[in-house]
């Protein structure tokens, strides 16, 4: 098969098999529709305007149920395909207040997180344009300053694609990319001079970029195992999560397969969970159809999110976690996690906390939602309107950004209004309003606590007056102090 290099445009963001397509936003939102959820819904608030951060318009989360219990984590989500505002990287608290953004202007971000990359936890995140269901882009590493680490790319020539970057416990990276190329599609009813999507993963090792494997699906699997319909660059295969499985080898997930496989590290097959080659007995409820986002858990179960749509063959979308014996070859349905409302045509998540609740991210349609292990849902939030996240996430993080804090003041008056706010800033207890006659000797003339976001400070000032404000941590601490304006 020939390889072909298409000329890719922005054009054909929203044109993909499997993420972001105008085509399946509206066939995820038939469940919601059937159920009356969205005629009865009101539209998400629009983003707010910060007076000291007016640059920042990504939406964070309108919370919608939350109840004793819930984790306390921050959630991190990565808002895009909105035909208006901004999109990128939204690290979010339990009240949706906005803790971090970072807009991308004309990039789509996708698989936002934490990780551990040589001892410490950084953020992780791809960032590119979408073209035929996959990512053509690279992959960002961050430190707790927010400042860009390292940027990786895919190995031999090779794009980044967005469905996957999973750092390893030895400072490699297992990535996903895509390769379009010429085959003859006759033997499963498509033209002679057909193209077909090769989906990859690579192994790379980080810190010198130097390839250790590389995994073709086009080498490995037969073309009549798909369940994607043939059409114009065709994705047969559509690899949307890779991992480590418990025993060093490689567990991925192929949508169009509707098939989980095990592969050793020479990429040889073990086993196959779904699909038409199915190697497991599978209990009831345990199947599973389009899904994304495969993991195996420190427990020994593997959770999966079950989209059960494009075409829907379910009625809602499902968080899954199963019992796999690989002895028995077996699997078996332990639980499961729906929304009343939801049945997701693409993306998603699922991850396991470790208070014990389990975490889903609808993809496609904008929510994130958590349940008690026993299916009680316990906290559900949405995305503003029209907007999409890849995947959701909750994780521990503590960040301290290299850049100062922000400042803008406003006067009414007598009264001296001043805002203040630390894009990133996770441990900013209260602030501190700080005015005098000379830009180097500044007093305190007055305090607040930090109130989500942004927090105002209200004081009398003269005209002319010099201000500057200053962030306190919980001890009282200096943290970190604005620039210095005048009134």
């Amino acid at each position: 098969m020939d390889l072909v290099r298409p000329n890719l445009t922005r054009r054909q963001l929203l044109r993909s098999a499997g993420i972001g397509a105008a085509g399946l936003t509206f066939a995820g939102a038939l469940g919601e529709i059937a159920s009356g959820a969205l005629s009865r819904r009101p539209a998400p608030p629009k983003p707010p305007k910060w007076r000291s951060r007016p640059d920042l318009q990504i939406p964070s989360l309108t919370v919608t149920h939350s109840e004793q219990g819930v984790a306390t984590d921050p959630i991190f989500i990565a808002p895009y395909n909105s035909p208006v505002g901004q999109a990128g990287a939204v690290i979010v608290d339990n009240a949706g207040q906005p803790i971090w953004e970072n807009p991308l202007k004309g990039k789509v971000t996708t698989n936002f997180q934490v990780q551990s990359y040589r001892g410490s936890p950084v953020l992780t995140w791809w960032e590119g344009v979408i073209e035929y269901g996959h990512g053509v882009g690279e992959y960002v590493i961050a430190d707790a300053g927010y400042r860009t680490v390292r940027r990786v790319q895919a190995a031999a020539g090779l794009r980044g694609d967005l469905h996957e970057f999973v750092i390893t416990p030895r400072d490699t990276a297992l990535l996903t990319s895509y390769v379009i190329r010429k085959a003859d599609l006759r033997a499963v009813g498509g033209p002679r001079d057909g193209t077909i999507q090769d989906a990859i993963f690579q192994e790379i090792d980080l810190a010198s970029g130097r390839l250790l494997l590389e995994w073709h699906s086009i080498d490995h699997v037969p073309l009549e195992e798909s369940y994607a319909p043939v059409e114009a660059n065709w994705d047969f295969f559509h690899i949307n999560s890779v991992d480590l499985d418990g025993d060093g080898n490689l567990l991925i997930s192929s949508r169009s397969m509707q098939t989980l496989y095990k592969l050793d590290r020479t990429g040889r097959i073990l086993w196959r969970l779904g699909g038409k080659r199915n190697d497991f007995e599978i209990g009831p409820g345990a199947n599973f159809a389009w899904q994304h986002h495969a993991r195996r858990q420190p427990d020994g179960t593997l959770t999966v999110f079950d989209n059960g749509a494009t075409p829907a063959v379910e009625k809602r979308s499902r968080g899954l976690i199963l019992d796999v014996d690989e002895q028995a070859m077996s699997a078996t349905l332990l639980h499961q996690y729906t929304h009343p409302k939801i049945l997701a045509a693409s993306q998603g998540s699922v991850q396991l906390l470790p208070n014990g609740n389990v975490f889903v991210g609808w993809g496609e349609i904008p929510r994130v939602s958590e349940f008690h292990r026993s299916g009680q849902m316990v906290f559900d939030a949405e995305l503003g309107e029209k907007y999409e996240s890849y995947r959701a996430f909750r994780l521990p993080w503590t960040g301290l950004p290299a850049e100062a804090p922000a400042i803008a003041a406003t006067r009414d008056g007598g009264e001296t209004t001043v805002y203040a706010s630390w894009n990133g800033a996770t441990e900013v207890h209260s602030w501190q309003l700080l005015a005098g006659s000379q830009a180097d000797a500044l007093r305190l003339v007055a305090s607040s606590r930090s109130r989500g976001f942004e927090s105002a400070l209200q004081a009398s000032v003269a005209p002319g007056q010099y201000l500057a404000v200053q962030a306190l941590g919980a001890g009282g601490a200096p943290l970190g102090q604005s620039r210095t304006v005048t009134v």
